[in-house]
């Protein structure tokens, strides 16, 4: 019987993304910090000198991809486990093929992928190997590996932290795939629209890469050219891709609007513009630190809780990503919107700073300095100093503020929320530390 596919040709079914992994250094986009000339990195791989080291950041910049460099770089066998898949069983089975190569003088790269998948058990089984030379450990996760990763493995790595690819290195990306793939010479792109994939990528380069084959892949040859411009990009998309530039006047006007909206106590129009940053392609991670910043800026302690809430928004965008995250930053900015406000913190901090940067040369009162030798006690160093907790209310009339500022005061509460409390409770204090000192 006749092979039916004897004639057919060798076809390529690897997505673009993969097609396009680079294989050096030269080929690689972002991460200047740490493969750029004369960084750490580079410097390992051109003096052949690697070690066990993790690499942290957000999907799509690079860190499988860095890993394989290195080993094709080097004079290293690759060896690649799945945190998913992989048992202690599989780790040491492949810690007798370090061993193997270890005395034929090849070093073993072993790559974990999402490393902080592992369980504890996993993760030690790996310890003696790392420290005995057998094998070079390269960890990959987008997870914090100081809380995802044992203290003990941690301790025999290295942290390199990977950034978010920014739109002009993932349109280089783009650009390159283009130039690359011959099967690619009929597609003519309008310029705008690389900008546009750029955008809604946020900083990933594999989804960029696939956006782009999707989009080749759904547009007709026609006259032997596929024409690729916004128009035909967002319908292939499906979507409406949104004028923004996250650089430009507009993501200001945006995120100004979003605060003021917030401020203004109203949760629709704080939500109506969180989705026009996000569904924009804004980084919610900066949505996020806006938020936090937000919490304690416009409503301090007339809400306790709100900083709470804003922290833990942005740790659930950095668990979720997009678009999971959308709903957790929904429920920050609308309660945010609906808290008592107050901006008492804000005003004392911007009085503070006034008179720190106009009293700099001021010295710390001596009754508050510690007298940490024997010079520094017999120079006066805590002379006077009251231990609140000596006194029944734990409050005393000492002066902690210099000289030439003691009766200044920064903080003023309000009566919103909670702050009304706050107030009170400043009122009481004041009220003691008057008594006691016309008692002095």
């Amino acid at each position: 019987m006749f092979n039916l596919f004897e004639e057919e040709e060798t076809v390529d079914f690897k997505p673009l993304a993969e097609k396009m992994r680079p294989t050096n250094l030269d080929e690689f986009f972002g991460q200047e910090e740490i493969v750029g000339k004369n960084s750490p990195i580079r410097n390992m791989i051109e003096t052949d000198t690697i070690s066990s080291m993790i690499f942290w950041g957000p999907p799509g910049v690079g860190k499988t991809t860095l890993a394989k460099i290195i080993a094709h770089q080097t004079n290293s066998s690759f060896h690649e486990l799945s945190a998913v898949t992989s048992g202690v069983k599989d780790i040491k089975e492949l810690m007798d093929i370090a061993k193997f190569n270890k005395s034929n003088g090849k070093k073993t790269i072993v790559f974990v992928d999402e490393i902080h998948r592992f369980n504890k058990a996993q993760q030690d089984a790996f310890l003696p190997f790392v420290e005995n030379g057998n094998i070079i450990l390269i960890g990959a996760t987008t997870e914090n590996p100081s809380f995802e990763v044992n203290s003990a493995l941690l301790s025999r790595t290295k942290v390199y932290v990977l950034k978010s690819l920014t739109e002009e290195e993932i349109i280089g990306i783009l650009k390159r795939a283009l130039n690359k793939n011959p099967e690619y010479q009929t597609v003519k792109i309008e310029e705008e629209c690389f900008s546009i994939i750029a955008k809604m990528s946020n900083g990933d380069a594999r989804t960029s890469l696939n956006t782009l084959e999707n989009v080749i892949n759904l547009t007709p040859l026609r006259s032997g050219v596929r024409k690729i411009t916004k128009t035909t990009l967002e319908k292939s998309l499906q979507s409406k891709t949104f004028l923004y530039d996250k650089k430009g006047e507009e993501h200001y006007n945006l995120i100004s609007a979003l605060h003021k909206s917030m401020r203004n106590s109203d949760p629709d129009a704080a939500l109506y513009y969180l989705a026009r940053m996000l569904e924009a392609g804004e980084d919610p991670l900066y949505v996020a630190r806006r938020l936090v910043r937000f919490a304690s800026e416009d409503i301090g302690l007339a809400n306790v809780n709100a900083l709470t809430q804003a922290v833990s928004a942005y740790q659930a965008v950095h668990f979720n990503g997009m678009p999971e995250c959308n709903v957790n930053l929904a429920q920050a900015v609308v309660y945010l919107s609906i808290s008592p406000k107050s901006n008492a913190l804000y005003l004392a901090y911007g009085k503070a700073s006034s008179d720190a940067l106009k009293t700099a040369q001021e010295k710390v009162p001596m009754h508050l300095r510690n007298a940490v030798t024997k010079l520094d006690s017999e120079l006066g160093y805590g002379e006077g100093y009251q231990y609140a907790h000596d006194f029944e209310a734990k409050v005393t009339n000492m002066t902690c503020l210099p000289e030439s500022i003691k009766d200044h005061r920064y903080y003023f509460p309000t009566n919103s929320g909670n702050e009304k409390n706050v107030k009170e409770v400043l009122k009481n204090i004041q009220a003691i530390k008057k008594n006691s000192s016309s008692k002095g």
